[in-house]
């Protein structure tokens, strides 16, 4: 059984329903049998995954592990198969479903202070209709006492 030592991806990438994990010299290694070995980026460098079903899409990629002068040469199902990868691809995945969330959070924040925005600009322009002097001076209270920054 190989045991991954370090697994951290060089950079990491949303795109539609994929997230791909592109890794490079020093951020990937294995242990097999005491020994570390390092990957290096000479064939396959990026494990491809389906953010909704979890699976992994790129099953042929070869990934190249070396220590000095020798080699071991895995496809990506076998590395799945005989290692502990499942386990650092979870952590990975769960860390950047977190920074997705983030951003999200921020997205909604920006769209709420344009609902806000948008809703204030038509009150004062209901208030300038109607001639409602109280209420445009109430709303322009409104926006002195925010500072003005709440609906610029």
């Amino acid at each position: 059984m190989l045991l991954v030592q370090l697994m951290k991806p060089f950079y990491t990438k949303q795109e539609g329903n994929q997230i791909k994990l592109v890794f490079a010299y020093q951020y990937f290694s294995i242990r097999k049998d005491d020994e570390l070995f390092h990957f290096i980026p000479v064939e396959g460098k990026e494990i491809i995954i389906n953010s909704q079903t979890l699976q992994v899409e790129n099953l042929s990629e070869v990934f190249v592990f070396q220590k000095g002068n020798r080699f071991i040469r895995l496809p990506l199902y076998q590395l799945l198969l005989v290692s502990d990868i499942h386990m650092h691809l979870q952590i990975i995945i769960e860390t950047n479903g977190q920074l997705n969330l983030k951003t999200a959070t921020l997205e909604s924040d920006e769209i709420i202070k344009q609902l806000e925005q948008k809703n204030y600009e038509r009150m004062i322009d209901y208030a300038l209709l109607h001639k409602n002097i109280a209420l445009f001076d109430k709303l322009q209270q409104i926006k002195q006492f925010n500072g003005g920054s709440h609906f610029e």
